[in-house]
C-alpha cells in the first residue's frame, strides 16, 4: 500500500504544480477582465490556496506515507482524503457540464484522465483507510 500512497503523493504534487500554468492556459487575463476586482483576486488566491494544499497533501503521501498505512492519525486522515477526492470525483461528472468536453478530442481526454486520477486517489485512500479499521 506504502507503494500506492507513494504514487499519489507524485501524481499530488505534479498536480499542485500544473496550477502554474492554469491562468495562461485559460487565458485568464482575458476572461476574468470583467470582473470586480477582488473577485479577480479571489479566483486567483483561491487557485493558489488549492494548489498549495495539494501539494501538501502529497508530500504527506511522500514524506509519511508509512505513518497513513499504520497508525489511527492515518487512519482518520486517509478517510478524509478519501472523502475529499470521492467527492472530487463526483463533481467531475455531476457540477462540470459534459458540453465542456464532449466532442472535443483533447478535452474528452482530459476528462477521462482526471475521472481515472480522482478514481485512483480515492481508491488508494479508502483502501488504506479500510485496511486499519
Amino acid at each position: 500500500m506504502i507503494f500506492h500512497i507513494k504514487i499519489v503523493g507524485t501524481f499530488l504534487i505534479l498536480l499542485s504544480l500544473l496550477h502554474v500554468v492554469m491562468p495562461r492556459y485559460f487565458n485568464w487575463t482575458q476572461e476574468l477582465s470583467g470582473l470586480s476586482l477582488i473577485s479577480k483576486q479571489i479566483m486567483y488566491v483561491h487557485t493558489f490556496f488549492i494548489a498549495f494544499i495539494v501539494l501538501l497533501m502529497g508530500l504527506l503521501c511522500l514524506y509519511s506515507g508509512t505513518e497513513l498505512a499504520s497508525s489511527t492519525l492515518g487512519k482518520h486522515l486517509s478517510l478524509g482524503l478519501f472523502i475529499f477526492w470521492f467527492t472530487r470525483l463526483l463533481f467531475q461528472f455531476f457540477v462540470y457540464s459534459p458540453r465542456v468536453w464532449r466532442g472535443k478530442k483533447l478535452e474528452t481526454f482530459v476528462h477521462i484522465v482526471f475521472s481515472i486520477l480522482w478514481s485512483y486517489f480515492s481508491y488508494v485512500f479508502f483502501l488504506v483507510y479500510w485496511q486499519q479499521v
